[in-house]
């Protein structure tokens, strides 16, 4: 009983002393362990978390039964534990602290620059993103595989620089021309950046989830999903086998479009949405006062 009085008379004091920031912080813990786990979930960091945790529930055995020996072993191990999680968690470290750098505040059309960022957008990706797609409904037809690679917020520089700098504007012809299977560019990714192609024939990374991947989709889905993985891009896969159209977006893959659902998901995907007359007039108004 005096246990459970003293266990109590705890809660009691924890609870006197409880502050909004303390419940804050809590769910922001809560909410970064739970990032962390949808982070290593079906990956190779998976099995390596599963090893260091029994590590650590070796350890604690080893110190209940006094094994001198083991203990003094595996507290030597957690000494450069840190180091060695850098090292064998660098793919999902860099993957997540590539998410945290894509992230960006909501724009809201304040002093104009939601309008004037459509008005970019639009008048960049709008003609060609009918292009692409029409270009992908035509690839289909005769089942010639594709791979259309969208840059959006990160910059692809490094798989630019293992293709052909084309910079040529997108038409139907260019991308059949590109994608024809004896040219000597089809073999690689077409990578798209301000609405124009800037390469052709570029390699893309591997998938760190492989394993997971089912076994019909072949090389060109792999590598268009091994690149959402590692970037925001949005990426066209035209099947090679069953001429399906296929996206690949943060790591994942959505397949079967035509040419109308293609373009309504790329125009989500690439242009923002238009501020409203309020929105517009409102900006209007707040650049008017600047002046």
């Amino acid at each position: 009983m005096d246990y459970i009085a003293t266990l109590w008379d705890s809660v009691i004091s924890v609870l006197a002393t409880f502050r909004i920031t303390d419940a804050i912080d809590i769910l922001l813990l809560t909410y970064l362990i739970y990032k962390g786990i949808q982070l290593i979930r079906e990956t190779r960091a998976q099995q390596l978390l599963k090893g260091i945790l029994l590590f650590a529930v070796a350890s604690v055995v080893a110190n209940i039964l006094s094994l001198n020996a083991m203990s003094y072993l595996l507290r030597k191990i957690f000494d450069i534990g840190v180091i060695a999680v850098v090292v064998l968690f660098q793919p999902e470290l860099r993957r997540a602290l590539e998410k945290i750098g894509r992230a960006k505040v909501r724009n809201f059309g304040v002093f104009g620059i939601g309008a004037e960022h459509y008005e970019k957008a639009e008048r960049e990706w709008g003609n060609t993103i009918d292009v692409m797609c029409s270009a992908a409904h035509e690839l289909s037809k005769t089942k010639t595989g594709a791979l259309i690679v969208c840059e959006r917020q990160t910059k692809l520089g490094e798989q630019i620089s293992t293709g052909v700098i084309l910079e040529a504007k997108p038409s139907v012809e260019l991308f059949g021309n590109i994608f024809f299977h004896n040219s000597p560019l089809h073999d690689g990714a077409v990578i798209m950046r301000d609405g124009i192609i800037l390469a052709a024939s570029c390699f893309l990374p591997k998938p760190q989830k492989e394993e997971h991947i089912a076994r019909e989709l072949g090389s060109r889905h792999r590598a268009a999903i091994g690149m959402s993985e590692n970037s925001d891009a949005v990426i066209i896969v035209v099947s090679e086998e069953t001429g399906t159209i296929s996206i690949a977006e943060d790591g994942d893959i959505f397949r079967d479009f035509n040419r109308d659902t293609l373009r309504a998901y790329l125009r989500g995907k690439l242009i923002p949405e238009k501020p409203d007359d309020g929105e517009k007039k409102k900006a209007g108004f707040l650049r008017g006062k600047k002046k």
